[in-house]
C-alpha cells in the first residue's frame, strides 16, 4: 500500500516538474529564437530528463521491494492509477498548449487592431492644417535662406583659411563643402536651424584611400551593411600598387606612373590618421586632426569677424557655434567625409543626429545624402505647383519633436519620417500631392509609418529599391544590392520597440492637440478666410 501511495507522488512531482505552468516564461524582452535562451532551455530539458530517469529508477526499485514483500497483487490496481493520471496530465498540457496558442493569437490580434489606429485617429481639418503651416511654420523657418547663405559664405572662408594653415606635403588635403540635409531640402522645422555640410578629404602624395563597402557582403551581419572600411594605400602596398609591379615588363617598356622621373618621395614622418596596428583609417584619429585644423584656421581668419565661433558639442568636432554681440546664434554642422570612388557616395564618420550603431572606430557609415537631395528636387519638378509633399514631412517631423520633449527620444528618427515620404512618393501619381490633398497624404504618412512599425520593417530608400528613377543616377551595385532594414534595431531590442511604437502612438493622440495649442495665436479671421 505504501508502495503504491509513493509510486503515485513520484509519478504527480514528475509531472509538475515537467509542466509549463511551473516554470512560465515570465521574460518576454527577448525573441524567441535568441541563442542564448534556446542553449538555457536545452540544458533544462536535459536536466529534467535526469531527472525523470532517476525518478523512474527509484519508482522500479521500490515496486521490486513491494513485489517480494506483498506479492504482485496491488501492482495492477497502482499501475493502473498512475496511467490515468499521466493521461489526465497530458491532456492538461495539451489544453494549455491550446490555450497558450490562442493568447499568443489574441496578441497578434491586439496588434493588429492597433494598426487600425491610424484610421480613426482625429487629425485637424485641412483649414487648420493649411493655416498650421503657412502661419506657423513658415513663420519659424523664414530666416532659412539667410542663415543658409551666412553659413555657406562663412564655411568657404573657413575652408580656405583651413587649406592654407595645412601642408600639402604632410597633411590631408580638403576639398570644398557639400550641402546637405534638411535645410538644404527646405523642410526643416526644428529649432536651432541647422545647416549640414560634408568636407571631402584625401591623404597627400603618393598616398590614396581605397574603400571597401558591405552592402552587398554575404559574410557580414545585416547590422553593418550601411557601413565599410577605408584602407590607406602607399605606392609599397601590392594590393594598390601599379599593374606594371605585377608584370614583367620589357627592359625597352616604362610605366608613365612609376618612371624615374615621375617617382617621389615616400614620407612616413606624418600621422595618416590610421588605428593603431593598422592600415584602416581610423575614426577618432581624423576627428581630432580635424578639431585642431578648424582651430588653426579659425585663429587665423577670426580678427575680420566681429562674432564667436565656438564648438557645440565636445563629441562633434564639426559642430560650430556662431554668437552675433547682438545675442544671435547660428548653428552649423561641417563633418569630415571620404568620397567613395568617383561618386557622390561618401564615408562619414557620424550623423550629427543619429548615434552610432557600432563600436569599433574603422567603421565608416555610408552617407546617401547628395542622391537624396537630388531626388527630392527632380521629383519636385513633377508634382503640382504648391504641392504638399514637404508640408508633410514638416508637419510630422514637427509633431515628432514635440513628443519627444514630452516622452523623451525614441527609435524613430526624422531619416526614417524622410525616409516613409520618399518611399510614398514613387507609390502614388503625382497629381496626388496637390496642396488641397495635405489632410489625405499626412495621414497616408501616419499610415505607412505605422505598417513599418508593426512589421519592425524600413527598407533603405536607396540600397536596393528598383523602383528608383534612373534621374538619381545612383550607382547599379547598390541599385540591385539586398535591401537594408532600418528598423532592425527593434527586431533585437524589444524594449527600445516598445518605447517607440508607445511614443507613436502618443503622437497619434496628441497630433490635434498640439496643432491647435501651436495656432491658437493666430487671428480668427485667418481661420474664416482659408476656410472659403
Amino acid at each position: 500500500m505504501q508502495a503504491g501511495i509513493f509510486k503515485v507522488c513520484l509519478v504527480v512531482m514528475t509531472a509538475i516538474v515537467n509542466h509549463p505552468l511551473l516554470f512560465p516564461n515570465n521574460d518576454t524582452s527577448f525573441p524567441a529564437n535568441d541563442d542564448l535562451i534556446m542553449e538555457k532551455l536545452r540544458e533544462r530539458e536535459e536536466n529534467l530528463k535526469k531527472q525523470q530517469l532517476e525518478l523512474e529508477q527509484l519508482l522500479s526499485r521500490q515496486e521490486t521491494e513491494s513485489q517480494e514483500s506483498k506479492g504482485g497483487s496491488g501492482w495492477d490496481f497502482w499501475s493502473t492509477v498512475s496511467m490515468v493520471i499521466f493521461l489526465m496530465i497530458e491532456v492538461w498540457r495539451q489544453d494549455f498548449k491550446d490555450n497558450n496558442s490562442h493568447e499568443q493569437s489574441k496578441e497578434e490580434d491586439d496588434l493588429l487592431f492597433l494598426g487600425n489606429n491610424c484610421h480613426g485617429v482625429s487629425l485637424p481639418n485641412k483649414p487648420m492644417l493649411t493655416i498650421f503651416h503657412d502661419q506657423y511654420i513658415r513663420a519659424s523657418t523664414h530666416d532659412a535662406v539667410r542663415s543658409r547663405e551666412f553659413v555657406e559664405g562663412f564655411a568657404d572662408d573657413l575652408l580656405e583659411a583651413l587649406k592654407s594653415v595645412c601642408n600639402r606635403d604632410a597633411d590631408m588635403e580638403v576639398d570644398d563643402s557639400i550641402c546637405i540635409g534638411s535645410m538644404y531640402e527646405n523642410w526643416r522645422v526644428n529649432r536651432p536651424l541647422i545647416c549640414d555640410l560634408l568636407v571631402p578629404f584625401s591623404p597627400p602624395e603618393p598616398y590614396h584611400f581605397r574603400c571597401q563597402t558591405w552592402v552587398s557582403d554575404p559574410s557580414i551581419g545585416p547590422d553593418k551593411q550601411s557601413y565599410g572600411t577605408i584602407l590607406v594605400c602607399g605606392p609599397d602596398d601590392e594590393s594598390c600598387s601599379c599593374v606594371c609591379d605585377k608584370k614583367r615588363l620589357g627592359e625597352e617598356m616604362l610605366c608613365l606612373l612609376h618612371s624615374p622621373t615621375n617617382s617621389k618621395k615616400v614620407r612616413k614622418d606624418f600621422n595618416l590618421l590610421c588605428s593603431r596596428n593598422t592600415n584602416y583609417l581610423d575614426i577618432d584619429q581624423v576627428m581630432k586632426w580635424f578639431q585642431t585644423a578648424v582651430t588653426k584656421a579659425w585663429s587665423k581668419i577670426s580678427r575680420k569677424y566681429e562674432f564667436e565661433l565656438t564648438f557645440s558639442h565636445l563629441d562633434s568636432p564639426g559642430a560650430l557655434r556662431v554668437k552675433f554681440k547682438s545675442g544671435k546664434v547660428i548653428s552649423f554642422n561641417i563633418t569630415p567625409v571620404v568620397q567613395y570612388e568617383d561618386t557622390d557616395l561618401y564615408f562619414i564618420s557620424h550623423f550629427p543626429s543619429t548615434p552610432r550603431e557600432v563600436s569599433s572606430s574603422t567603421y565608416w557609415m555610408l552617407s546617401f545624402s547628395v542622391y537624396e537631395r537630388r531626388f527630392l528636387k527632380d521629383f519636385a519638378k513633377n508634382l503640382p505647383a504648391n504641392s504638399c509633399h514637404l508640408s508633410c514631412l514638416q508637419i510630422i517631423t514637427f509633431l515628432h519633436s514635440k513628443q519627444c520633449h514630452i516622452t523623451g527620444p525614441s527609435g524613430l528618427t526624422t531619416y526614417h519620417l524622410k525616409t516613409v515620404l520618399m518611399h510614398l512618393l514613387l507609390s502614388r501619381p503625382y497629381s496626388d500631392w496637390d496642396r488641397v490633398l495635405l489632410e489625405d497624404r499626412l495621414r497616408d504618412m501616419f499610415k505607412s509609418l505605422e505598417k513599418s512599425l508593426l512589421e519592425k520593417k524600413l527598407y533603405h530608400f536607396m540600397v536596393g529599391n528598383g523602383k528608383l528613377p534612373d534621374t538619381v543616377k545612383l550607382p547599379e551595385h547598390f541599385r540591385v544590392a539586398e535591401p537594408v532594414n532600418l528598423f532592425r534595431s527593434f527586431v533585437l531590442n524589444r524594449d527600445l520597440y516598445q518605447k517607440t511604437l508607445s511614443m507613436f502612438y502618443e503622437m497619434l493622440k496628441n497630433a490635434t492637440v498640439v496643432i491647435n495649442e501651436y495656432s491658437l495665436h493666430l487671428p480668427n479671421g485667418a481661420t474664416n478666410k482659408s476656410s472659403h
